[in-house]
């Protein structure tokens, strides 16, 4: 199978390819998918090895290379109207989309979403440039006056949980476990201990999970981790629970690979249920575990109301 990009520890993967990847894979789905879903199904008809998938951003930014071009690779597809997003992120094909066939066709919206990028900076600049010369020559009139500058706002919707992931992994390791444990009873889990450093096999904790008159034992196993997860680990974890639990749970502050995924549920084995760093974060948003939502509210003047008065 010929690949539409690789992925390197360094430099610049092949977008356009991989923007490829990304239509092929959600025609392959169905035409819409989940970001999860879109991602490991790239990952699977392009091949990426565990190896591919473990690479991860420089400095703190917890995103595997893969994920963080792939959204990359979304976002121009997106601006070139050949993909649609939903206020719950779930990501279709367009008509614009369907008709993508050819690495010619994303070379082609690569190029165009470049330079519109590069005309709206060159916009951008100017106008900056205009509003400093207006305070500029305001400041001059009235010497005396103090100009307050508006703050930058420089946060975006996942930066949250870049900073979130920041605070975990600077966590002590028993700490970690002992937010592992808290989550777990928020989540409904009864009689949750840690087990500490007792070399068990890699399990760090157990505890019960009730569903209507049905008690499951779940062992858990929490590592801080900035990169992928393999399926060695499930399959070193998945030992450990041999004849002790009837399920698993493994939380890491990185990521899983798709094989690591497909070890996790393979047929005939203890099923081990996988919470990544993502799905960490919104589970600590959800049950208010040191995240707290805010809602602001706006204020809108309504013009036309008044002249009708």
């Amino acid at each position: 199978m010929t690949r539409r990009f690789t992925i390197e520890p360094t430099g610049m993967p092949d977008l356009p390819g991989m923007m490829l990847a990304t239509i092929e894979a959600l025609k392959q789905i169905g035409g819409s998918a989940s970001i999860q879903e879109l991602e490991e199904k790239v990952i699977e008809i392009e091949g990426l090895s565990e190896e591919e998938q473990s690479y991860t951003q420089p400095g703190d930014d917890p995103r595997t290379r893969v994920a963080y071009f792939l959204a990359w690779a979304r976002t121009y597809l997106k601006r070139g109207g050949a993909l649609e997003n939903s206020s719950r992120g779930i990501w279709a094909l367009t008509d614009d989309g369907e008709a993508i066939i050819s690495r010619e066709q994303t070379e082609t919206i690569h190029k165009k979403v470049l330079e519109e990028e590069r005309e709206r900076a060159k916009a951008k600049r100017k106008d900056k440039l205009e509003k400093e010369a207006a305070r500029k020559a305001k400041r001059q009139a009235a010497p005396n006056q103090i100009e307050l500058e508006p703050e930058e706002d420089n946060g975006g919707a996942a930066d949250w949980k870049v900073r979130l992931l920041e605070v975990i992994r600077a966590m002590d390791p028993a700490a970690f476990e002992r937010l592992s444990q808290r989550l777990l009873r928020e989540a409904g889990f009864i009689k949750v201990e840690v087990r500490g450093k007792t070399g068990d096999g890699g399990i760090d904790g157990v505890g019960v999970l009730r569903v209507n008159l049905v008690s499951f034992q779940v062992y858990f196993q929490c590592k801080r981790w900035k990169g992928s997860v393999g399926s060695k680990e499930i399959r070193d974890f998945r030992g450990a629970l041999q004849g002790r639990a009837d399920k698993g749970l493994f939380i890491t502050t990185g990521t899983f690979t798709s094989q690591s995924s497909e070890e996790a549920t393979r047929d005939g084995a203890i099923a081990i249920d996988l919470i990544d760093g993502d799905r960490l974060c919104e589970l600590l948003k959800q049950y208010d575990l040191g995240v707290k939502t805010q809602m602001i509210e706006e204020v809108t003047i309504n013009d036309g109301w008044f002249d009708g008065v």
